[in-house]
């Protein structure tokens, strides 16, 4: 039998014996255990190391809000830190490792930071910026001198680097009635919203559904509450239009009622069903929300309150009612309410010896006095625990008189031998999903804690999330929350009854009993409550400063059990009542998120991956991908022994002399939609659009409000108020926002819409001598020659049945067309346009052979638009308007933008026939020794088969004037030096005549 293993209670299945190991150490525990239950029922104490003293910790809760036995679970190579014992499943093969200590649990040297007193107080870190002010570290060297031990020493666990094989999911739900909570409150909210016929998810946190009614000594309806949560649960269960959630954090809620929620839905199987999720993440869009998410017991602080040993009292309760293990044998109590002898009264009827009940006050109920002398032990009111014994486990409690209303300490000390100390200070309504929702906090001074506000037309509050602490209470508020969130008709059933008296749970107004010794407030970041103090002498005055100063409630436990307490000392410290000194918001999240269900079936990826309706047809025929921005491009078709040089001026070659099809798929495309269409297009592009007759496309350069060149593309004119702007493939996002932005924000008298379309239509451009005729071959009901469709016009056909728009306009500088259909047609095009090209020699080209083509050309793209260079520097100044205000014109003639030492767009030729490299400096002296005296630099280089010479775009200072003119290439880094030519960035057809004939 295990030490501490109760015969006689709990719930755990006991014909089954889990085994696992704890720091190497192999244990058993049962099926329905937790890590902390299990490995308690085994006599363990020592669970983990405090952060900055590394004091020894034990289990303080047994839920969420534990902030002190955090472990390491392995898998394989994959470690997972900072997993609460109390939320851990044990299943045959778990493994599980302590942390923040070396080299051992029972045996750290970092404990030795406990010697080092005020050196090592709240801010600790920030001060040794200054640094002593004589000697070799002085000023911010003392700074750089201690970061490396600080860095060490920072953090808990020690996450992992090996890939997670894991596999997650994600999930989109819709429900009338979403329920946070299956406490009696939550069960009743579901049951009654469910009868009313709305659709319902009910979500728990934990592996049981009941909260309360799973440990409670209560009978409900005439049974025990388990058996009465158990009964409700099974009639939920088959209903259809209910679905429950059970191991699921409901962790976030945002805008328009929609909830973000973590499922574990194997993480407690030692064999997971093949194909099954690790975690599944919840996205919820809920009509209402019922907030059943119950309230977190409050620790007091007073001296060598973290010694191990010593627990909340209703983790006490909890973990001998439902998991049968025992807290201690020998057990005090001490608490400032009638509530916590509850937990006392369970331990003594599992057979543990109640040595004393110490209580702040000195007037307590009639029932809390009766149950308390019906406990046993000596019962001390008035009185204070000022301090604790033991070292790695607790072994005895000093307790002194106490003057609660004048927080004051009188008379004598005297130890108490136990080995257990059950402590409860009060409790805090777990509002965090209320605050995230924008719900600002109510102090509450009867029961001494903070309340959400009234609720909305989205959420509302039911049992303990509202103080209702007692069950009768909860299921009352339950039911009425339930019908309301369903806008339920009818009469409503009856309310549950409660055969025990529960004990009234408003506590004396103590949070500190101030005594010498470390009091902690925050287990987790190991914050004390002098800490507290020396923030406010510091001048911290703000629960914000507070916070960041101290670190208090920033851990993973944010504050759950240390937030009140922090606030409560502050606002003594400041002489102001607490609600005076306000409390911070919480944030999403409200428990951790594994990043692996936020990504979920992408985990793995550094990015998402976007892939153009022909993708698959690019990977069949041997594309050598590339990554542009999130797209999946193809950057050459090579064939068998080619080099990427060689496919790609292969490409490029057959484009130039036949005809050639790359996919356009990717880049950006916005539809501009409304009576002012024309107008914000007038306004963001340098030139004009308002004078563009429908049916053609412009061109057109976009200015950031400083003048810098910002993005360039096309707009076609599709009808009077309606037009179709594209942009490069990297800047579509960034243009969206542009657009947006100055519709928002600026301009928000337009009428226009705009629209992200680059999902909906599939491209293809096609180009070279014979593209007309390959056009012509398959498109039906329009022609294409130049009557019809001169350069920049755009027509309306068919290709296979499949409708498509064909705009003229050119990128590689050879007769081309853009042709687009719905992405649902692109494949089915592209392949119509692959077979009517194959008689003529058409070849597909990659983004090397485009690239290779748009520098010959002498066209611009990102590496020359590279967020410092102006129309003027790119040759682009022809199309700044003269008869209109744009984006960037008011800017554009600064005098750092028209200097002349500015650099401008070139081209460069290689002039001893070795490839150039982009980035490379430009000089005009070569200096492979000592480099220097840069004039520029190459933005892109290819060679070009149509020179037979390796060339580059370059951005150079004197620009044109250098053209003819020699200079060098030093790439010190790459090995790179030699001549070049400067001339125009025209290498190819400077006229245009292939592109119009």
């Amino acid at each position: 039998m295990s030490p501490r293993r109760s015969q006689s209670t709990g719930r755990v299945d006991r014909g089954r014996t889990i085994r696992f190991t704890f720091d190497g150490t192999a244990y058993t525990g049962h099926a329905g255990d937790t890590l902390a239950s299990a490995l308690l029922a085994s006599g363990v104490m020592l669970f983990a190391r405090s952060f900055k003293y590394h004091r020894p910790r034990s289990v303080l809760a047994a839920g969420i809000d534990e902030p002190n036995a955090l472990v390491t679970v392995l898998s394989g190579d994959v470690r997972e830190p900072n997993i609460p014992a109390t939320m851990l499943e044990i299943h045959d093969g778990l493994v599980v490792v302590s942390q923040n200590r070396f080299p051992s649990l029972g045996f750290d040297v970092g404990a030795l930071n406990q010697l080092a007193g005020k050196a090592l107080s709240a801010g600790f870190y920030y001060k040794t910026f200054m640094g002593p002010v004589v000697g070799p570290l002085k000023g911010t060297r003392f700074w750089m001198f201690c970061e490396h031990f600080i860095r060490r020493a920072a953090g808990l666990g020690r996450a992992g680097t090996a890939p997670d094989a894991s596999r997650y999911e994600r999930m989109n739900a819709f429900c009338d009635v979403l329920v946070v909570g299956s406490g009696p409150a939550g069960l009743m909210a579901a049951r009654s919203a469910a009868e009313s016929g709305a659709h319902v998810i009910l979500a728990e946190l934990d592996s049981r559904f009941g909260g309360s009614a799973n440990w409670s000594d209560e009978t409900i309806d005439g049974m025990p509450a388990p058996e009465w949560a158990a009964d409700t649960l099974a009639e939920l269960s088959t209903l259809d239009n209910v679905r429950l959630l059970p191991r699921t954090s409901v962790w976030g809620y945002y805008d328009d009622n929609t909830l973000a929620a973590l499922e574990r839905v194997t993480d407690h199987l030692a064999s997971p069903p093949k194909g099954a999720p690790r975690h599944r993440h919840w996205v919820i869009r809920a009509g209402t929300v019922v907030l059943a998410t119950g309230a977190f017991e409050r620790p007091l602080v007073f001296p060598g309150n973290d010694r191990p040993g010593i627990m909340l009292a209703s983790a006490a309760q909890r973990y001998i009612n439902e998991f049968g293990v025992l807290a201690g044998e020998k057990v005090a109590l001490f608490a400032n309410n009638d509530g916590a002898y509850q937990a006392a009264a369970a331990l003594k009827l599992a057979g543990a010896e109640i040595v004393a009940l110490v209580d702040v006050r000195t007037s307590l109920s009639p029932e809390a006095r009766n149950a308390a002398l019906s406990l046993g032990g000596e019962f001390l009111t008035g009185h204070a625990v000022v301090a604790t014994e033991g070292g790695k486990t607790l072994t005895g409690i000093k307790v002194q008189k106490f003057d609660a209303a004048a927080s004051r300490l009188s008379g004598e000390t005297r130890s108490i031998h136990v080995d257990c100390l059950l402590v409860s200070g009060g409790w805090s309504p777990v509002i965090n999903l209320a605050s995230q929702a924008g719900a600002r906090a109510i102090w509450d001074d009867r029961l001494q804690a903070f309340l959400p506000p009234a609720p909305t037309k989205k959420w509302v509050g039911a049992g303990a999330f509202n103080g209702r602490f007692t069950t009768v209470e909860a299921l009352a508020d339950g039911l009425s929350a339930g019908l309301g969130a369903a806008r339920g008709k009818g009469k409503p059933a009856p309310v549950p009854t409660v055969g025990a008296a529960a004990l009234v749970s408003d506590p004396a107004p103590v949070f500190e009993i101030k005594a010498k010794g470390k009091a902690f407030v925050d287990y987790q970041h190991d914050v004390t409550a002098e800490d507290v103090r020396l923030a406010h002498r510091e001048g911290f005055v703000s629960v914000e400063h507070l916070k960041r100063y101290t670190t208090l409630g920033m851990a993973t436990d944010q504050g759950k059990t240390s937030n009140v307490p922090g606030l409560a000392i502050m606002a003594d410290a400041l002489g102001k009542p607490i609600p005076e000194v306000g409390t911070t918001r919480f944030r999403p999240p409200f428990s951790a998120v594994s990043i692996g269900s936020l990504a979920a079936e992408r985990y793995g990826d550094v990015r998402p991956e976007r892939l153009t309706p022909m993708h698959d047809w690019h990977v069949d025929k041997g594309a050598k991908l590339y990554a542009a921005g999130l797209w999946y491009r193809p950057a050459f078709y090579g064939l068998s022994g080619e080099t990427v040089e060689q496919a790609y001026v292969r490409e490029t070659k057959a484009t130039r002399e036949v005809a050639g099809i790359v996919d356009v798929s990717t880049l950006g495309k916005i539809a501009v939609q409304g009576p002012d269409a024309a107008t914000l297009l007038d306004r963001v592009y340098t030139n004009l659009f308002s004078t563009l007759a429908i049916g053609k496309a412009r061109y057109g350069l976009m200015l950031r409000e400083e003048g810098i060149a910002f993005d360039d593309g096309t707009t076609w004119r599709l009808g009077q108020d309606d037009f179709l702007m594209t942009t490069t493939t990297a800047n579509a996002g960034k243009v969206m926002q542009h657009l947006e932005y100055y519709l928002d924000v600026i301009w928000p008298d337009l009428k226009v819409h705009v629209t992200s379309v680059t999902d909906q239509w599939a491209g293809a451009a096609i180009g070279g001598p014979k593209a007309r005729e390959i056009l012509a071959a398959c498109v039906t009901g329009t022609a294409v020659d130049n009557e019809a469709l001169p350069f920049m016009g755009i027509v309306y056909g068919e290709i296979s049945g499949a409708p498509v728009m064909i705009c003229r306009l050119s990128f590689s500088g050879e007769m081309a067309f853009e042709v687009y259909s719905g992405a649902g047609h692109g494949m089915h095009v592209w392949e119509a346009l692959i077979e009517a090209g194959k008689p003529f020699g058409l070849v597909p080209y990659g983004l090397e052979a485009l690239g290779t083509m748009r520098i010959e050309k002498g066209h611009v793209t990102g590496t020359e638009i590279d967020g410092r260079t102006t129309p003027h520097d790119l040759h682009l100044d022809w199309l700044l308007s003269k008869k209109k205000p744009f984006i960037g014109s008011m800017m554009l003639g600064r005098e750092g933008l028209v200097a002349p030492d500015r650099v401008s767009l070139v081209g460069v030729i290689s002039l001893d026939n070795r490839p150039l490299k982009g980035g490379s400096h430009i000089v005009d002296e070569l200096d492979p020794v000592n480099p220097h005296g840069s004039v520029g630099h190459i933005t892109a280089v290819c060679y070009s088969p149509s020179l037979g010479r390796y060339i580059g775009l370059a951005l150079v200072k004197g620009g044109k004037k250098r053209h003819g003119t020699r200079a060098f290439v030093s790439d010190p880094i790459r090995g790179r030096f030699g001549p070049v030519e400067i001339v125009s960035h025209h290498f190819f057809d400077p006229e245009g005549k292939r592109m119009h004939g």
